[in-house]
Parts: structure tokens; C-alpha cells; sequence
């Protein structure tokens, strides 16, 4: 088969079909020109950007090996890879089916609406053969006729709707593409000379897509303006609508995202719901990502291994300070003001502050625990860990101030500088020190072993304050007040108990239903939400809580105190706008200095 040939398949090739779509059945056919004897293959185990294994291997099925038109034995070596008794040099056919039934961004998905596909979960990796070009084909069925499809992968021979054959540099870049399938909405824009295709699916007629791609443009060309530089060739946006959802995984030049349906712009509307603004945060989290984590990635990432968990404990650079970045660009873009910035910083400070856990693990061991904790969590990790992404974004904001108030350098020049020095390739926590002391003129050793390695609460108040802006205390609300994460529909359902709150003393447990309360009085009360309590308590200090536990109902003594709160609840507010300006609209007293 000519190689040079670029409308041709690869000498590795997938061929991928909706094969049964009530049945939710990818069919997929695999060809190696070229095999090795005894060819390996394997499936991922995870999917980079979401640290967890998965074990895709479990949804494949029924896989078969053919040379010649002939069977081929194949043996499992273990929960992933398989040994084909092949013959070295002759073109060897794999075929098997996945089933896909995740409405994440993760994995795949199929059903008589729209299918959805990252290759970790439907294409075997041929080992030995990952660096050489590949090839993947989209085929319509009958009942996929009137699809069309998206990604970011290379085309090479595809019809109008998408359907066809597209091209990869090697298995990195054929996986790192999603497949969007289906009857979506798409629209494109222009941002920094690069074409952007936004996809929309399950959308109701009510959005408004014209704002949708306005807002996403503004947010593509502040993204750019701050790297000095945009992506290469082209970038697609692909946006799964459901009823209740939020989510999204970076890819390459595109990424998969999920949102809910009222989370959406409406046509008629020009207010900015707080859903639409966390939907437009999440938009520039994962175009941010193009730079930070794609390309400029941890160490550890120089190359992915596909078979087990990839360790590293930058995730509170790659991801919180993406966070950091993703809020504030929203602000430079014109998308949001000052002050609803600030409420979004303030939420994260909460969400730190309210996590007894960040006393007990550092933002390094957090990152390097994901695998295990941050993906995995239950009733207890609020006490036992703090989240990468929420400090990790605090710790650049730290830095950010730190950096500005000395008036020697910003952020923006420390991660531009960082993308020089480390050649938009793999980063080390020393490349982040040196490039912190050639700009700042100081070693900021102190500060990463106190704030990112150490477990001390960050000098918010005082940083901020010489930024012009003040952190006050504002009222605990029910839940804070408690030390209690609880779902309220109908009754209280408790999903976490913090450590040393009062509900901890009285005695309550994840898993709980809080049902009613009696006083001392007598008087016994229904309660549907933790608001009720205070309403019908009054000023007593003390209650008995009615709690149900496996199909048991007892009775906890609560005692009320409103100074017993385990965390704390705050606000900012701007006192000095000059001051504040300078940080919030980027307004720095030097120029960016370039590393050589």
C-alpha cells in the first residue's frame, strides 16, 4: 500500500462503526499492515487529564483476530492487553465491539440520539507500533446516515457531514481527538486567525447560540493575547447539553465538555445567570489548558503510560492555576465585572477554608494522591484531603499578589517565561523556582515549601488587602454553621459530617436522613431543609435531632452555638480602587522580562 498516499489509511488503522445503537455497540475493526510475531495489544487503563483508572478493557467485548481471511488465536495476558500467535509481516485484522454507555467526557457513549467516543476507550494500542502514523475511519450505518460528525483529528477523505478518514502522527495524537457524533448544532468563529467550530448537542430551542459563540470568541482571543500566541491549525469546542451536568477534559486542539440545559444562554435574555458564567469559566478552563498541561505539561507527562497511574505533584500548577486563570481571563474578556469576579474568588477561598482536610494534606500530596482520593472520594474527604484545583488557584493568586507588590514582575510573565524556558515541553517544580527568582530578583523557595508542600492556612488577608481589596467575615450559613455537606429534598440528606463541628459532637454520620426535631418544650417539628431549624427553634441552644439510619430512627442531642462554627465563611469587598485595578485589569509597573 503506497505510504505517501495521504487519502489512504495507515499502516495502523481503525475502522469505527455504530454497530447496534439500542444495544449500545461500537463495532470497531483494527488492521496492522505490518505486525510483529506474537503482536501485543492493550487498551488503556486511564485517560490523561482525568487521574483515575478506569479500566476501559471491561466495556470491550467479543474480540477476534483474522490473517489472510483466516482466524489467528489470541491469548489475554492480563486485565488489558492481549498476544495475538500471528505471523510477523502479514496484514493482521483485530474486530470487537465497546460497549458505550457513559454521558461523560471521559469514556463513550451511544444511543439513538448521539455518539461519543475518546479513542482510550475504543482503540487497542499496537505495541511497538505507537509512533507511526495512524489512521482512524468514521463510517455511517443506516442508522447514522443523517449524523455528522466532529473533531479535532486531520481529515483526509470525508464527506460533507463529516464521515470518513482522518489521520494521526501517531497513537498520542489519534487518542487525544474525540469523535462527537449526531444531529448537534455547529457554528464557528475566528479568534488569533484560527478557525474554532463549536458543536452543541441535546440543546433546547430556547439557546442562544449567536452569544454563546460571541462570549466563547472573546474568551479563545483573551486567552491568546495572554500567551502571546495561538493554537496550532484549528480548535473544536464539543458541548454535551444535559439536565444535570458540569464537566470537561482537555484535549490536544479540542475538548469535551458538559453543562446543563438551563445553564445555557436563552434567546431574549441578555442577563448572565450564574450557571451561564460557571458554564463560560468552564469554557476558559479547558481552552487554557491548550497551553498549560497540554503542552507545557509535568515532567512526569513527557510521555504517557497507558497501563498504570502517571504520578506527579504539579496538579496545583496544571490545574489550580488553570483555575486561577480560568475566572479571571472571564473578567479581562469583558464577560464578567469586578465584582462578580470577586464573589468567584471568594467561593474559592470558602471552598478551602470550609475543607478541615487542607490541615491534614498539602496541595504537592494532593496532586500526587488524585489517583486514589481526589477521583475516589467519599463521606470522609473533606477531613482528609484538600482539592489541587480550589488551593492550587490560591496559590497562584498568592503568588500573583506577591509578585505585583514587590513591582518586579506578575504571573502572566512567570508562566509566559515558563513556556519559553521549558521549550512549550515538560516542566519541573525547579523550572517554576528559577523562572520565580529571574524575574522576582528573589528566591520564593520559602514560600512554595510553606504554601504548596506545607498544610498552614495562605496569608490571604494580608495580600489582598495591599491589592485594595478587604476579606471580611460574613454569617456561617445552616450547613457551615453545622459543620454538615447535606442534600435537602424533602428532608436533609447528610453527605458529610466536617471534623469538630456540632454535628459531629451530637453524633451524626454520612448517610443519615434528618427528618424533624423535638424541643424541650414538646413541640416536635418536620423539617425539609436546614433553614427549617433555625425557624423553628428559635433561640433555643439546645435539640434533639430525629435521624434516620438504617431503617433505625434515633435521637441526637444538638447543641446551637453560633461561635462553634468549624469553618469559616467570607467576603471581599474593593477599598482601594486604584489599587485593585492594577491587579484585577492587569495594570503591572513593569514590563515582562524575557528568559533567554
Amino acid at each position: 500500500m503506497p505510504k505517501h498516499n495521504a487519502t489512504l489509511p495507515a499502516d495502523v488503522h481503525y475502522h469505527v462503526s455504530a454497530h447496534d445503537l439500542h444495544a449500545r455497540l461500537f463495532a470497531i475493526e483494527l488492521r496492522v499492515q505490518s505486525p510483529a510475531a506474537q503482536q501485543q495489544v492493550a487498551l488503556p487503563v486511564w485517560i490523561p487529564g482525568s487521574y483515575l483508572v478506569r479500566e476501559f478493557a471491561k466495556n470491550l467485548q467479543g474480540l477476534q483476530a483474522t490473517q489472510s481471511g483466516e482466524p489467528v488465536a489470541l491469548r489475554q495476558l492480563d486485565k488489558q492487553r492481549w498476544q495475538i500467535d500471528c505471523v510477523a509481516g502479514v496484514p493482521l485484522t483485530l474486530s470487537y465491539q465497546v460497549c458505550a454507555y457513559d454521558n461523560s467526557v471521559r469514556t463513550a457513549w451511544l444511543d439513538a440520539q448521539r455518539g461519543f467516543f475518546n479513542g482510550t476507550s475504543l482503540c487497542l494500542r499496537v505495541l511497538g507500533q505507537e509512533d507511526t502514523p495512524h489512521s482512524l475511519e468514521v463510517a455511517a450505518t443506516a442508522a447514522t446516515a443523517d449524523w455528522s460528525v466532529a473533531t479535532g483529528l486531520t481529515p483526509a477523505r470525508i464527506d460533507k457531514q463529516g464521515f470518513g478518514l482522518y489521520r494521526a502522527g501517531g497513537y498520542d495524537e489519534l487518542v487525544d481527538c474525540p469523535v462527537e457524533m449526531g444531529k448537534f448544532w455547529s457554528g464557528f468563529f475566528e479568534a488569533g486567525g484560527v478557525r474554532h467550530q463549536f458543536v452543541v448537542a441535546g440543546a433546547a430551542e430556547s439557546f442562544d447560540h449567536a452569544r454563546l459563540l460571541e462570549d466563547s470568541r472573546k474568551i479563545c482571543e483573551a486567552a491568546i493575547a495572554f500567551w502571546q500566541g495561538a493554537p496550532h491549525g484549528r480548535y473544536v469546542f464539543m458541548l454535551n447539553v444535559v439536565n444535570d451536568g458540569y464537566g470537561g477534559l482537555e484535549h490536544r486542539n479540542s475538548t469535551a465538555l458538559i453543562c446543563g440545559r438551563r445553564d445555557l444562554p436563552r434567546v431574549g435574555d441578555s442577563k448572565t445567570s450564574d450557571g451561564y458564567t460557571t458554564l463560560l469559566g468552564l469554557i476558559s478552563h479547558e481552552y487554557f489548558h491548550t497551553w498549560n498541561v497540554k503542552r507545557l505539561r509535568p515532567d512526569a507527562f513527557a510521555r504517557y503510560d497507558y497501563d498504570q497511574e502517571n504520578y506527579t505533584e504539579l496538579l496545583w500548577f496544571f490545574e489550580g492555576f488553570t483555575s486561577y486563570y480560568d475566572d479571571l481571563l472571564l473578567l479581562r474578556a469583558g464577560l464578567i465585572d469586578e465584582a462578580r469576579y470577586l464573589k468567584l474568588v471568594a467561593k474559592t477561598i470558602n471552598q478551602v477554608l470550609q475543607t478541615p482536610g487542607r490541615a491534614l494534606q498539602s496541595v504537592a500530596q494532593s496532586s500526587f494522591d488524585a489517583w486514589v482520593k481526589y477521583y475516589r472520594q467519599d463521606e470522609n474527604t473533606a477531613n482528609s484531603t484538600v482539592s489541587y484545583y480550589t488551593k492550587g488557584a490560591l496559590v497562584a493568586l498568592c503568588l500573583d499578589l506577591s509578585l505585583r507588590r514587590e513591582d518586579r514582575s506578575t504571573l502572566d510573565a512567570v508562566m509566559r517565561a515558563l513556556w519559553q524556558r521549558c521549550d512549550a515541553g515538560p516542566m519541573s517544580e525547579a523550572d517554576v523556582l528559577a523562572v520565580l527568582e529571574q524575574l522576582a530578583g528573589r528566591s520564593f523557595a520559602p514560600e512554595l515549601a510553606q504554601w504548596v508542600h506545607g498544610t498552614q492556612d495562605l496569608p490571604l488577608a494580608e495580600l489582598l488587602a495591599a491589592h485594595g481589596v478587604r476579606l471580611q467575615a460574613e454569617p456561617p450559613q445552616p450547613a457551615q454553621r453545622l459543620g454538615l455537606r447535606v442534600q435537602e429534598n424533602h428532608s436533609v440528606q447528610i453527605k458529610a459530617v466536617l471534623r469538630d463541628g456540632l454535628a459531629e459532637r451530637a453524633g451524626f454520620m454520612a448517610g443519615d436522613e434528618w427528618l424533624g426535631m423535638e424541643l424541650k418544650s414538646g413541640a416536635a417539628w418536620r423539617i425539609a431543609k436546614l433553614e427549617d431549624l433555625a425557624f423553628y427553634a428559635g433561640q433555643a441552644g439546645e435539640v434533639t435531632a430525629l435521624i434516620a439510619r438504617d431503617q433505625q430512627l434515633l435521637r441526637l442531642p444538638l447543641t446551637l452555638s453560633e461561635t462553634d462554627a468549624p469553618v469559616a465563611n467570607i467576603g471581599l469587598a474593593i477599598s482601594d480602587n486604584s489599587l485593585a485595578r492594577r491587579w484585577l485589569r492587569d495594570e503591572p509597573a513593569v514590563t515582562d522580562e524575557v528568559l533567554p
